[in-house]
């Protein structure tokens, strides 16, 4: 069984290893939609493979130490791309919640990244 959980949040970066003629080079904000799943056995007595609310106490603070803030000085990234970013919330949330397999991370309603931890 697969289950998901959603978050949104804004935050800015910029991307210093690109041309100065790009439009990213410059600092820039997007509204990130990162949809988290998780994999495992639905337990028998309480019928779920992890508890929602589990995820959201684990989670949120996370979310918050991302939301209205520039990346680049908050996840130590010198490049925080969209691929980046994605691996670095693996890495916050995977150690915690071992059930994860997978992120979804969408930086535009038509762009992103999915990171399956390898």
């Amino acid at each position: 069984m697969e289950i998901f959980k959603k978050y949104t949040f804004d935050c800015a970066h910029y991307l210093p290893n690109v041309s100065d003629d790009h439009k990213c080079k410059k600092v820039h904000g997007h509204t990130y939609h990162l949809t988290l799943y998780f994999e495992g056995d639905i337990d028998p007595k309480f019928g779920w493979i992890i508890d929602f609310s589990d995820i959201k106490k684990i989670v949120e603070p996370t979310i918050q130490l991302l939301d209205h803030k520039l990346l680049n000085e908050i996840i130590g990234l010198e490049n925080p791309t969209c691929e980046r970013m994605s691996e670095w919330l693996w890495n916050q949330i995977k150690p915690r919640i071992p059930r994860l397999s997978k992120i979804k991370l969408k930086e535009t309603p038509t762009s992103g990244a999915i990171y399956k931890g390898h």
